[in-house]
Parts: structure tokens; sequence; C-alpha cells
């Protein structure tokens, strides 16, 4: 690769954090290779008041800083931060690659076939929905319009984003959360695209050695060198 090195953007999943167990993983991937791995908290504006559009704004902001319109950068992207990636990715051409696990596709339609139409309608009237808050590992509310917005996202710009740059993902086929099946019908006829199926869950918590490994691999032409070190 030519031009000016990317920015490599680590972006975590719904309820968790930039402290979770997979953005260290990268952050320590990043420090063996010598270069730096944004970890971007994207609980924005709050977790309570979560929007999909706050979300990819943090993300454009955090590329802008890597030098405006010029900038290059990679996302990394876990469950709705995957998500995040891709949609982000679809829009801005500054995104040169993608490396998503377990992207939370159709998440909208997914949460309301998950917990039933009398829930979901009690969101809707609510207001708010109490779900488990991985970062605190405490109950915590997250409000109805993080979702509807999502819904009308993904009517706007179709179900699956619209990628057209080098991506590999990684997604467990035990996975209870996000359908390896979503993954497969995404990338299925995408020469650009490449999935790689793990015997795990959704957290992929087995699997980081691998996970890295398979990071260290596409990732290759971006690092250089700096793929000998450590």
């Amino acid at each position: 690769m030519t031009g000016q090195a990317p920015r490599f953007i680590y972006l975590h999943g719904f309820a968790s954090s930039p402290g979770s167990t997979k953005a260290k993983a990268f952050r320590a991937w990043g420090e063996r290779h010598g270069i730096s791995v944004d970890v971007l908290d994207l609980r924005v504006p709050s977790f309570e008041h979560l929007l999909f559009s706050a979300m990819e704004a943090r993300v454009k902001e955090a590329i802008d800083a890597a030098g405006g319109a010029r900038a290059r950068a990679v996302l990394i992207g876990s469950s709705l931060g995957g998500l995040t990636a891709a949609r982000v990715a679809e829009a801005d051409p500054r995104v040169c690659a993608l490396f998503l696990m377990a992207p939370a596709f159709e998440l909208a339609s997914r949460w309301e076939a998950r917990i039933g139409k009398q829930a979901w309608s009690t969101w809707r009237t609510s207001g708010f929905l109490e779900v488990d808050d991985y970062a605190s590992r405490q109950k915590a509310r997250v409000h109805w319009g993080f979702v509807d917005e999502l819904a009308q996202i993904d009517a706007a710009r179709g179900a699956f984003s619209d990628v057209r740059v080098p991506t590999r993902i990684v997604h467990g086929t035990r996975d209870s959360v996000v359908d390896i099946e979503l993954s497969r019908a995404w990338s299925k006829g995408k020469r650009f695209v490449e999935l790689v199926e793990l015997d795990d869950g959704h957290e992929l918590g087995a699997s980081i050695p691998r996970i890295l490994e398979e990071a260290d691999a596409f990732f290759g032409p971006f690092l250089g060198g700096s793929r000998r070190r450590g």
C-alpha cells in the first residue's frame, strides 16, 4: 500500500465499552505491530439515549482527526460496532478496509422478533427498555429512539450495507444473538468479502487468538514491515 498510512479504529458492541476484552486485545495487537488502535467510546450521546447516527458521527470525527479529507481509515467492529463500521464505509470513501466480528445486521427487526410483539409495543409506548449493560454490569435503560432510528435507516438504505472495500468477517457458528446466516447472506457473491466461520458464540471469547491471527493476515498489506514486530 502506498500513500498516507491508515488510522486503525476499533468500534465496540451494544452495551459494551472501550474496556471490553476484544477492545483490549486489539489495542495490544496494535502495540505489537507498532501501530495505535484507537478504541472509540460509542455510548453516545449516552447509553440511555443511544443513537446510531451519533455513533456514525463519532466514527467520522475520528477519521477527520486523522487528516480530514485526505485521511484513510480501517475499521474494526464487533456486533453493533461492526454494523456501524459497515454503515460508515458505505458512505465514506476514506474507509479502505473492514474487519467485522459478528456484525449486527438487521438489528431492529431481529430485536423485535427476539423480545416479542408485546414487549416491543411496550418499549414504543413507554419510551424505554431495560437491558443488561455489560460495561457497568447492571441493568440500564435504552430509549425507543435508538431502535426506531435503526429501523428507519434499514428502510432507507437497505437492510445490508452497500460496502465496496476489502472486508473480513469473523462469525461464530453457535451465535444465538446474530445468526451467522446474516453474514453468509451478506458476503455471498462479494469477491472482496471473506467470511471466516468459527466454532464459537456471539462474544467470540474463546476465539480471540484466532481472531488476531486473522487480523495479522488481513491487515498485512497495511502493516508493512511492522507485521514482524513482537
